[in-house]
């Protein structure tokens, strides 16, 4: 399909599970990336991958609650291929999990720094890039979680996820005369390290998938064929929107 050929696209959280998922689907359609992560390893074998399917990629490996990082990456975009059209800001953390009372408020602070901040540091780069080529998408990674379902001792994931989606929706009303869209992608339950990790037994990850309408969880590759069709043309329409990609989780009661 070629979809993104001739676009340039930004992706961080881009070492692993659905980022990685992404940047590749978004290579194999045409688009050359900067590809971010706090990683250098993961991102070297994620670049090889891409430069050998015959696709084009750089790397940047930084903290996405860096301003100066955030910085780093448009420029490279801009340095590399000559612009910016598109940006996954897909990086995040689940943060400190557990009972509220107990958690810190610097692990508190620190949950919004990644998820949130890093993403308001994202566009206040990105758009700018963005409305030099006259248009762009925004691409945010929020969740279902706290949106339309609440899990006990997730406050700061589930806090600063729902803020992404309050930053989508005033970022898609400010720029859209101006020809960029905003929009968030909220996935379920998705076979990813981080999803492991908060479900770390046999048991847990068989409830994870008894939650969901569909009764499984997604591959990072389902995700990020959803990721594509905000990126492309085929969205064109589509602003301001947090777009479940949850397998049916937010209205299964089964």
């Amino acid at each position: 399909m070629d979809s993104m050929v001739g676009k340039v696209a930004i992706v961080t959280g881009a070492s692993s599970g659905i980022g990685r998922a992404a940047a590749l689907l978004l290579a194999s359609e045409g688009a050359r990336l900067v590809v971010g992560a706090r990683g250098r390893d993961g991102l070297d074998t994620l670049v090889a991958e891409i430069v050998t399917a015959g696709g084009h990629a750089v790397a940047s490996a930084g903290d996405v609650g860096d301003e100066a990082f955030a910085l780093q990456l448009v420029q490279a975009a801009i340095q590399e291929y000559g612009g910016l059209d598109v940006a996954f800001n897909n990086a995040g953390t689940l943060g400190q999990m557990g009972p509220t009372p107990d958690v810190s408020a610097h692990s508190w602070r620190q949950t919004l720094e990644t998820n949130l901040t890093s993403a308001f540091l994202g566009a206040k780069y990105q758009v700018p890039a963005m409305l030099e080529r006259g248009a762009g998408s925004l691409i945010f990674t929020s969740t279902f979680v706290g949106y339309t379902v609440g899990i006990p001792g997730a406050a700061a994931y589930a806090a600063s996820k729902a803020g992404l989606i309050g930053l989508t929706q005033s970022l898609a009303a400010e720029f859209g005369p101006r020809a960029i869209r905003v929009n968030a992608i909220l996935p379920g339950g998705t076979d990813t390290p981080m999803a492991r990790l908060m479900n770390s037994t046999p048991q847990a990850w068989a409830g994870v998938e008894n939650m969901h309408a569909l009764k499984r969880t997604a591959s990072p590759q389902e995700i990020a064929r959803s990721v594509l069709y905000l990126a492309s043309e085929a969205s064109s329409f589509t602003t301001g929107t947090a777009l479940l990609v949850d397998g049916g989780i937010s209205i299964n009661r089964t």
